[in-house]
């Protein structure tokens, strides 16, 4: 579809989306509360519908667009059905041809394919949104992956987010205030833009192999810089089942080291390294036979302040010890809270309490039968955003839904710890380094 095709599809959408926020808010007044409530879920949803059909149709840059929307709505904690609707674009894209591939990665690198790889497989790896990945083998036997971008969804992604986020801003599509939905969008595109860079990958490869390489418990990739380009990205191609698959055929015991393993690798990327691999699609984390974590695509990384990680260290650890005033104290400083409503510091209080609780003290079973973390989170997420006081800090959005797919991705595990005596040394490591202790 030419720009001007996609500009007319996405311009459709802003202008039905505007045109219905302003007949939904004058039917408004004549609706008591729970019938506004109702109207405007029921209104998120259908927009929600119609955002994901149409940037399905017109793929690339649009649909990874959608798909940050689709973040920002679990982030946000929007109704499921708007979740899954926007979530549909996480599904594989059609696969490019390989005489394309063949022909991107011969202008970029200069060279016939045969003379840069032994062998490089036509059937893909996958395609998504914005590249597609092969496997391929190097002169001297080394298996990798060649990951080569779209042709053109550099320059169409620009254009694409400003439709989709006039889209967004103009239909109120997910609910929320003007400026915190511009802080959040303007956070995914940050990241979205740094995917389109596989120099700047490259160079998110060598901190986590420079910062895990010596770790027994987790590998990450090795990537090839004579082979890589702003579009074309080469690197060590590891092995491994993903956690689901590994759940299913895996020994008690092997499950427990992966579980193990997944959660010290979030908490040292969190609170030691304050670099966080930001994208945790279950297919991102290979687990080897013997429990050892592999991770890849590092296209979506965040790296942290060590003021600001310390503040939230405090924040969990006077959650641990069911310290009222550390906690809002912390979620203060952190920027979480801009009030002083003693209902939204009610809430906060009782938010780090259902997260935390079950861990406080005792063995918990994570994909147990006793855990029901997020069913007690839930209610009071709704209720949370009630408080304009109460906001989400870009940097908390990006952690939390980092920790919230991970701990989704390993509870088929059904690992069983002290999670608390993990997870307190780091703490106490996070706010010692940033002088708060």
């Amino acid at each position: 579809m030419s720009r001007v095709g996609r500009w007319a599809e996405l311009g459709g959408i802003t202008t039905r989306a505007a045109g219905r926020f302003v007949v939904e808010r004058v039917r408004d007044r004549l609706r008591d509360p729970k019938e506004r409530l109702r109207a405007r879920r029921d209104e998120q949803i259908r927009q929600a519908k119609e955002l994901a059909e149409r940037l399905s149709r017109l793929k690339g840059a649009a649909m990874k667009v959608g798909q940050q929307a689709a973040l920002l709505a679990a982030q946000l904690d929007l109704p499921e059905e708007v979740q899954g609707a926007l979530g549909r674009l996480h599904a594989d894209a059609e696969p490019v041809p390989f005489a394309t591939i063949k022909a991107t990665v011969e202008a970029e690198l200069e060279a016939p394919l045969e003379s840069l790889f032994a062998r490089v497989e036509s059937e893909p790896l996958g395609t998504a949104s914005l590249a597609q990945a092969h496997a391929a083998t190097l002169h001297d036997g080394t298996e990798v992956v060649l990951k080569v971008l779209h042709e053109g969804v550099r320059e169409a992604v620009q254009a694409d987010l400003i439709a989709v986020k006039a889209m967004l801003a103009g239909g109120r599509a997910l609910g929320r205030s003007g400026d915190e939905l511009n802080d959040l969008f303007e956070e995914a595109k940050v990241h979205l833009i740094a995917e389109l860079d596989y120099l700047q990958e490259a160079v998110h490869l060598q901190l986590f192999a420079d910062a895990f390489g010596d770790d027994p418990r987790f590998r990450t990739p090795r990537h090839h810089p004579s082979l890589c380009t702003e579009q074309v990205l080469v690197m060590d191609r590891l092995r491994g089942q993903t956690v689901t698959d590994f759940a299913a055929s895996a020994s008690p015991e092997a499950r427990q080291r992966a579980a193990l393993n997944v959660a010290e690798l979030f908490l040292e990327m969190t609170f030691v390294k304050r670099l966080l691999h930001a994208d945790p699609h279950p297919g991102n984390y290979l687990v080897e036979a013997d429990g050892r974590v592999g991770l890849i695509d590092f296209g979506c990384v965040k790296r942290f302040d060590p003021f600001w990680i310390g503040r939230y260290a405090l924040l969990v650890r006077g959650a641990l010890d069911a310290d009222r005033d550390t906690v809002l104290r912390a979620a203060r400083d952190m920027g979480a809270w801009r009030g002083d409503d003693p209902g939204a510091a009610q809430v906060i209080v009782e938010f780090c309490e259902a997260v935390l609780s079950p861990l406080r003290g005792r063995e918990h079973t994570i994909g147990g039968d006793e855990d029901a973390i997020v069913e007690r989170v839930q209610p009071i997420v709704q209720r949370m955003w009630r408080y304009p006081e109460i906001r989400g800090p870009r940097d908390l959005l990006f952690l939390h839904r980092t920790l919230g797919g991970l701990y989704t991705m390993i509870r088929p595990l059904r690992a069983t710890h002290r999670w608390d005596e993990i997870l307190r040394p780091y703490l106490d490591h996070a706010v010692a380094e940033a002088g708060l202790a």
